[in-house]
């Protein structure tokens, strides 16, 4: 049973009016980093051309928080059409290549969509969001300018992370195909900072605020679920520096995943089907 406490860090990430705040700007990318989004803004151009709606950033770079040699680039691009098996090839190559190019970063992440699902009432309050509110326009038409606004609701905690009970049997079947450590590290990493960002989502509305940063995800869920706080303190940490323990993996999937994913059915209800 969650305990109602006085959260360790003051609600914040809102304007006046009660709204999340777009976070991350093109100019609070480190210096190390500017680099390497040059050149992945020139690459994306070069390999979608026209087809090409707009691009983004989004995690640590553009908030101006990433480590060198420890951070990864992320990137949302929006396509004018459906993307195709040969596009997702296209970004896993254009990824790797500059992560073996720029020893800045550590890995690359690309999603990869349409316009019109971005922008698709389904996913109003999940993707959508997540372009309105974490991703920094890079290229292109920026699609907040055809999306609401949003606030810290139970409708969104739900749309965003309200599908982890899905998530879990793939995930086991993930865990159980890696056999190696260069395998497990990124799963951990992974896995990690999914958890801890779903825990906070499941107290978000209560909160009433909005923060990308970790550790402070992790005591703000444990103000009201002290009785789980030490491991999403520890899972935290995990999301920055994993550990390539299989121990780690085999508690998410049958002790802390299962635990948050009912807790967040009973809160706020199942994700609609996609």
């Amino acid at each position: 049973m969650a305990a109602e406490t006085v959260p360790p860090v003051s609600p914040k990430g809102l304007d006046a009016q009660g709204y999340i705040e777009r976070e991350g700007s093109l100019g609070r990318i480190p210096h190390p980093f500017r680099p390497v989004v040059v050149t992945a803004r020139d690459r994306v151009l070069d390999l979608f051309g026209p087809r090409l709606h707009s691009a983004y950033l989004y995690g640590s770079i553009p908030r101006g928080t990433a480590r060198v040699g420890r951070s990864d680039l992320d990137l949302l691009l929006a396509l004018l059409d459906e993307p195709t098996d040969a596009d997702r090839e296209g970004v896993r190559a254009l990824g790797e290549a500059l992560d073996k190019e720029f020893p800045q970063i550590d890995g690359v992440g690309t999603l990869l969509y349409s316009r019109d699902l971005l922008l698709s009432e389904l996913e109003r309050h999940d993707l959508g969001w997540f372009v309105a509110c974490l991703c920094t326009p890079l290229l292109g038409d920026d699609l907040a300018e055809y999306l609401p606004r949003y606030r810290p609701d139970s409708l969104l905690a739900r749309e965003t992370n309200g599908d982890l009970a899905l998530l879990l049997p793939r995930w086991r079947e993930r865990i159980e195909a890696a056999d190696s450590d260069e395998a497990r590290r990124p799963l951990v990493r992974f896995m990690s900072r999914h958890l801890v960002r779903t825990a906070f989502t499941l107290v978000m509305p209560r909160w009433n605020g909005w923060t990308s940063d970790l550790a402070e995800m992790a005591e703000i869920f444990g103000a009201y679920y002290p009785e789980r706080a030490d491991q999403l303190r520890a899972a935290a940490v995990l999301g920055h520096t994993p550990t390539t323990a299989p121990a780690v993996l085999r508690t998410y999937i049958d002790d802390l995943g299962p635990w948050l994913a009912n807790e967040y059915t009973r809160v706020h209800g199942t994700k609609a089907p996609r």
